[in-house]
């Protein structure tokens, strides 16, 4: 598969960053990508910080591009980010991460071509049992410990099709330490192949990380109740293509993942910010979100946070709303990009008053 990246939605001393880390990142993984302009791109980075990229980011989106997030935000609606600040070490793991979901083995970002933990040597035994072909080696994302296999002769080598079933992937980094819930498992790249997830009120969700989006309850409230918990890696079953097209059939249309995430967020708080936001901090949509009709406060909390950084006092003054309500507004438009914390910059120093008498216009002349 061809790996080409563009590059759009950003000023030009930002661009020309990046295609200097670029250069510096694709040679560490032995140089699989190609930059390209961003029509010709089958995945194109867009600078989330900026005026124009939430714009283009729904633009690529709607072609059916895999957009990239530049952005200094924890979380993003993009498929993959990229850090800011970035240097070329960390633009070559984001390379051999989007290279290894597209089903692209490359270098270790130091150079070192990936391989498959060597298999153990197999015990001798009395009479050795017929050998199954061994499956294609996976890309591991984390270090695991292998059961030990019988070492057989390898068939002659395949595109990386892997034909047991994959390694379920790592839990997510907690956020602030805290135990991980199903928002966690939704960031992109995380869970790698579609699954149903039955919430703790028995309620069905088959989740499709790929194309992110869900097929569940169209009502958010009815589905609330159920997200509260822990989930883990083992509460998410595997699905095949015959049970997903007759289950997502009867559940309805998909829907966006996004809208998954920002109710998990929602509920997750309790009223109260999530751990490792500042509680006592300046907060401000930097975009408008997709406010749902059953909970018609939020328009009202949007409007007063659209208006600048705040505080969530502040904010619920302004709108008139429960500051309980104004936390888990602000958790669930944190966890999908839709808000940031704004960082405290001193004033600026006032210009000393010019004079306007005789004496002042003299030396002004």
């Amino acid at each position: 598969m061809s790996l080409t990246l563009g590059l759009t939605g950003m000023d030009p001393a930002t661009e020309t960053a990046l295609k200097a880390a670029f250069t510096d990142a694709n040679a560490r993984i032995g140089s699989p990508w190609q930059l390209v302009p961003e029509a010709e791109a089958g995945h194109v980075m867009v600078d989330m910080d900026s005026m124009y990229g939430p714009m283009s980011w729904l633009r690529l989106h709607a072609a059916g591009k895999r957009v990239i997030g530049l952005t200094t935000a924890q979380r993003t609606q993009t498929d993959f980010r990229l850090g800011r600040p970035f240097d070329s070490h960390s633009f070559s793991v984001l390379l051999r991460d989007v290279a290894s979901e597209a089903g692209v083995a490359v270098a270790e970002a130091g150079g070192t071509p990936i391989a498959a933990p060597p298999a153990a040597e197999a015990p001798p035994v009395a009479e050795p049992a017929a050998a199954a072909p061994m499956a294609a080696p996976e890309e591991p994302v984390a270090p695991a410990v292998a059961e030990p296999e019988p070492v057989v002769p390898a068939p002659e080598p395949e595109p990386i099709v892997a034909t047991a079933a994959p390694t379920p992937p790592p839990a997510p980094p907690p956020a602030a330490a805290r135990d991980p819930r199903l928002g966690d498992w939704l960031v992109p790249g995380v869970l790698d192949r579609r699954v149903r997830y039955r919430s703790s009120d028995g309620t069905a969700l088959l989740i499709d990380p790929a194309a992110r989006s869900y097929h569940g309850p169209a009502s958010l409230k009815a589905l609330a109740a159920g997200l509260a918990g822990t989930v883990q890696r083992t509460d998410f079953e595997d699905i095949d293509d015959a049970a997903w097209t007759g289950e997502s059939a009867k559940a309805g249309a998909a829907q966006p993942l996004q809208r998954l995430q920002w109710l998990d967020a929602l509920v997750a708080g309790n009223g109260e910010l999530l751990p490792g936001y500042d509680p006592d901090g300046q907060y401000r949509l930097n975009k408008w979100p997709q406010t749902e009709r059953e909970y018609p406060r939020h328009f009202r909390i949007a409007t007063a946070m659209m208006k600048g950084p705040a505080t969530l006092a502040e904010i619920a003054a302004a709108s008139g709303m429960p500051e309980a309500d104004v936390a888990d507004f602000v958790n669930a438009s944190l966890a999908t990009g839709f808000a940031d914390l704004v960082a405290d910059t001193p004033p600026e120093p006032a210009e000393p008053a010019k004079s306007t008498g005789l004496f002042g216009r003299l030396r002004g002349k």
